[in-house]
């Protein structure tokens, strides 16, 4: 190994246990927890944050664990079960669970409604009108206020229990409220809808996705399949939550309660939660403005609905009216057109987005979702056409919600076109490897969704992103330079990729707006006659002209590089001092940048070696664009690249399952094998033998050996080793003339007006080494407030210490 790779070898807790009246405390708690539930579920006024209620479960959980003579059903603690079901036993209902009738349009509400003023003799009736939750129907039995028992609809007769599964859901409460005025029930069965939040559903699919698991297709599957797991641990993992909308058995009713709405609020009172969208309307045409304005803020909902429902408010009318088979004549569901449909996939195309990100979208035959003709629907990304397994040819569901592009919820596999032999027409889609806008590679990082086009300054997709990136303020700054002039820009072929904007005339800039004014039909009289104004384009010019000399972090940022905002930019700048040296650089040398993992490494690395990017860059500096630069890399930096450094590179650039090295092997045997080499020639010569005898196990000298012996890393070894040494050769921390140059530091406590970093980082340029521990070897400690052990090591071998009141006076001694 060269001489220059060798060179750098609050929380408080409480013990709640203690507590002289448990008791007492675990009531409050529960209280607390159960009112928390009651005003964000019920209220939906939340009155305390996430972290304060896991909080107070933590401090529960801890209680009831140390005093399990408190233990209690209906603590807030007892959502989660712990043993699987075999199955789900049957639930006989007390009161059967009905379902209701169909309407499709307003000829038949009008016909419900001219149906119930005839029967009842009341001209203009009241009805309880409320959203069609589209989730699970339940029934929740409560006695004596506790609840002892949940099951489905069933087929309205009997249902499944699942009341460990309900127990989880904390919408649902174990216990019913009593408060003044409150009278509690005996015996109350409560009927309702189990649903999961459109936010929620878009949260765990996309936690199921970057973990690999199973998506749910859709937010009413996802509720009725999370209520039917075996296993209630799965249930508590699923975001679903609970509206109450009737009752069945009831024991206990105030008297008082005489409608369907007074009934409501009662739940409500209970501690149940019900629709906040729940209320009263009058006559025909009461029920149908409350189906329009809901059916115009249905995509707005925090939760799905297909339809409106509409039940006479009175129970007085309700049994005058009486049912009908098993469906209430005095309700009735007004269904809004569907959202899901089945059509057929004809063609899949790939849009690639304005930051590079490839999509898949199918082109599907015309059918009608939700009111609107579908022709094209997202498949996402690779990751969701896989588990789809979506082929060209299939039968497709495809659903649609709110102003988002249509998506494929599933295929219908028996609808498949299969040849003679049973075997699909169509093979499995792959995305391309290559952009198909531009032609530049294609890469997806291990552990992304996204598949990404390279060619960010290139790809006429990314273009018009690309400019208004390149010229935003915190960027190259172009001041005047918007989003409508880089339109037109683009749209008239001005300008293909930031280099473009370097080779800008006057004369272009004036015949582009006299072409954006014929467009828009908007030329002014003065121009008709004429007179052209000049003066913008000659101040855009100005500043077109002025944005060469950026600093290099700017420059960086400005390239619109995937991953790396403003403060990468910065620290890659800091660190490699040079545009040259970051341009060269393999990604396994953006590992020694601060805050940069391998992730953004290989993206830096991707897009630097992206021929058409490389070639804008040399377009931008043909042009005059000239980064100001530091020069030199900082000393932090350059002093990474040591042995050990490059062994962890490589594992961390190689952690893919298709290619992994491990290297499990320990400092001491990495540092026997580093004495073995003095130059990168050596690193290549090692044998496996070199390698064992240096305490490598058998796997780890065979992961070795296929860097050291393959082709690709080869070449990437030796261009990293030579940018290292040409980096170190105008390095800082090289240079003998430093004022503190071979000096051991160490810091220790707090130094108040400085951070370690900016300390650290100012003694290296000065040619210092800023080390760990106290020695022998130490030149020099730098103390500040509470300083420790170090400090008192420091003393007792005599080093020299320089308190914080002194450092600035030490830094400026030896500045130059």
């Amino acid at each position: 190994m060269s001489s220059g790779l060798k060179a750098a070898l609050p929380s408080i807790m409480v013990d709640v246990t203690q507590m002289t009246d448990p008791a007492a405390r675990i009531a409050e708690l529960r209280r607390r927890i159960d009112d928390a539930n009651y005003r964000y579920y019920v209220l939906d006024d939340p009155s305390i944050p996430d972290i304060e209620y896991d909080r107070l479960m933590r401090e529960l959980e801890a209680l009831e664990a140390a005093h399990p003579e408190f233990a209690d059903a209906t603590s807030p603690t007892q959502r989660v079960g712990n043993t699987p079901s075999p199955k789900f036993e049957s639930v006989k209902h007390n009161v059967e669970m009905l379902s209701l009738g169909n309407a499709f349009t307003d000829e038949e509400v009008q016909d419900f409604v001219d149906r119930i003023e005839k029967e009842t003799g009341d001209a203009a009736p009241v009805f309880s009108v409320e959203p069609k939750l589209d989730g699970l129907a339940i029934s929740l039995r409560y006695e004596n206020g506790v609840f002892v028992r949940g099951a489905t609809r069933g087929d309205g007769s009997s249902g499944e229990d699942v009341t460990a599964n309900l127990r989880t859901i904390k919408a649902i409460p174990l216990h019913l409220r009593s408060a003044d005025g409150v009278e509690m029930p005996t015996v109350l069965d409560v009927r309702g809808e189990v649903f999961m939040p459109k936010a929620a559903f878009d949260k765990y699919n996309a936690w199921a996705l970057a973990n690999g698991e199973k998506m749910l297709a859709n937010p009413r599957n996802g509720a009725a399949g999370s209520l039917r797991q075996l296993d209630p641990r799965i249930t508590a993992k699923r975001p679903l939550s609970f509206y109450a909308y009737s009752l069945g058995e009831a024991e206990g009713m105030p008297a008082e309660i005489k409608t369907h709405s007074q009934m409501l609020a009662w739940l409500r009172d209970l501690g149940l939660p019900v629709s906040p969208e729940a209320r009263t309307a009058r006559g025909v045409d009461g029920v149908l403005a409350f189906y329009r304005d809901l059916g115009a803020r249905r995509d707005a909902l925090p939760y799905d609905i297909d339809g409106s429902v509409y039940k006479l408010d009175r129970y007085d009318q309700q049994r005058a009216m009486g049912f009908v088979s098993r469906a209430p004549r005095w309700a009735l569901a007004h269904k809004y057109p569907a959202q899901e449909e089945m059509t057929v996939v004809e063609a899949i195309d790939v849009q690639v987005g304005r930051t590079g990100a490839l999509t898949p979208v199918a082109r599907l035959k015309p059918v009608q979702v939700a009111g609107v003709v579908v022709t094209n629907a997202t498949l996402h990304n690779a990751d969701q056409i896989a588990r789809l397994d979506v082929r060209v040819g299939d039968a497709v569901i495809v659903r649609r919600a709110g102003d988002v592009i249509p998506e494929v919820v599933r295929i219908i596999d028996d609808e498949r076109p299969r040849d003679a032999s049973g075997e699909p027409l169509h093979p499995p889609y792959a995305l391309p490897t290559e952009c198909p806008v531009c032609g530049s590679t294609v890469e997806r990082e291990e552990g992304e969704v996204v598949a990404r086009c390279t060619g960010g300054l290139f790809c006429a997709a990314q273009r018009k992103q690309a400019l208004i990136h390149f010229a935003s303020r915190r960027a190259m700054d172009i001041e005047g330079l918007g989003d409508r002039i880089i339109d037109d820009l683009v749209e008239f072929g001005y300008v293909k990729t930031v280099a473009d904007l370097y080779a800008l005339k006057l004369e272009d800039f004036l015949e582009m707006k006299r072409r954006a004014d014929e467009r828009e039909n908007t030329t002014p009289e003065t121009v008709k006659a004429g007179k052209i104004a000049s003066k913008w384009a000659e101040n855009l010019l100005d500043s077109i002209e002025s944005s060469k000399n950026p600093s290099l972090d700017r420059l960086l940022y400005g390239l619109g590089i995937m991953d790396i905002g403003e403060s990468t930019a910065k620290s890659i700048a800091k660190s490699f001092g040079r545009l040259e040296w970051v341009r060269r650089a393999d990604a396994i040398l953006f590992l020694a940048v601060p805050d940069i993992g391998a992730t953004v490494a290989k993206s830096v690395s991707a897009f630097f070696r992206e021929a058409h990017n490389e070639a804008v860059l040399d377009q931008l500096l043909a042009r005059g664009v000239v980064p100001k630069e530091v020069g030199s890399p900082s000393v932090g930096f350059i002093n990474n690249f040591n042995f050990n450094f490059f062994i962890d590179a490589i594992k961390k650039i190689n952690s893919s399952p298709s290619r992994v090295y491990l290297f499990g092997v320990g400092p001491k045997a990495i540092g026997d094998l580093e004495k073995k080499c003095s130059s990168i020639e050596d690193i290549f010569a090692l044998s496996g033998v070199d390698i064992k005898e240096s305490g490598w196990d058998d796997e780890a000298v065979d992961q070795f050996l296929g860097v050291i012996q393959d082709y690709d890393w080869r070449g990437r070894l030796n261009r990293a080793f030579d940018l290292v040494s040409d980096m170190r050769r105008v390095s800082p921390a090289n240079n003998p003339d430093g004022p503190l140059f071979g000096k051991k530091i160490v810091l220790t406590g707090d130094l108040k007006f400085i951070t370690r970093d900016a300390l650290k980082e100012r003694l290296e340029e000065l040619g210092a080494t800023v080390v760990a521990s106290v020695s022998k070897k130490t030149d020099f400690v730098i103390a500040g407030d509470a300083a420790g052990a170090k400090l008192s090591k420091a003393k007792e071998l005599g080093i020299k210490i320089i308190e914080k009141d002194n450092l600035i006076v030490f830094l400026n001694a030896n500045s130059d």
